[in-house]
């Protein structure tokens, strides 16, 4: 696994999350549909696999670490940054093989890219406060 590879299965997962988010179809059938016309051959596939399949399976859980730190209904929150959270706290909650700022800045560089002009914002201050519930102990051996 490349850092490419691994940043390039979290951007065709954050665009299949989207596509499952809005369609409500299922995992599976994104998967064989990227599979056939969008990942580029560099792609962690296994990971590109695994966010998009357990994803759809934890979102509960998931919005769960993120609502004491958001203003509004999870779904209010732009489609986009909703997949892109998802996607993070994903990896904060279940990889802990990945190391916290890691997964934070892959998500900021994926909202940049693909969300609103100032999302990164609220994003960052999500997960940060998420990392914080997360990786207590990751964070505090940092320090």
């Amino acid at each position: 696994m490349t850092p490419i590879a691994r940043h390039l299965a979290r951007q065709y997962a954050l665009q299949a999350l989207y596509q499952w988010q809005m369609s409500q179809a299922l995992p599976s059938d994104i998967e064989t549909q990227f599979l056939a016309k969008q990942i580029n051959k560099r792609t962690d596939l296994d990971y590109f696999k695994e966010l998009l399949h357990t994803i759809p399976t934890q979102y509960a859980e998931l919005d769960h670490h993120m609502a004491p730190f958001v203003s509004r209904p999870i779904d209010e929150i732009d489609p986009i940054e909703l997949a892109i959270l998802r996607l993070s706290i994903y990896e904060l909650a279940k990889r802990l093989d990945i190391p916290y700022r890691v997964s934070i800045n892959e998500a900021l560089e994926l909202t940049k890219k693909y969300g609103s002009a100032e999302g990164f914002k609220f994003v960052n201050s999500v997960l940060d406060q998420v990392a914080r519930q997360l990786r207590t102990h990751e964070i505090i051996s940092k320090k």
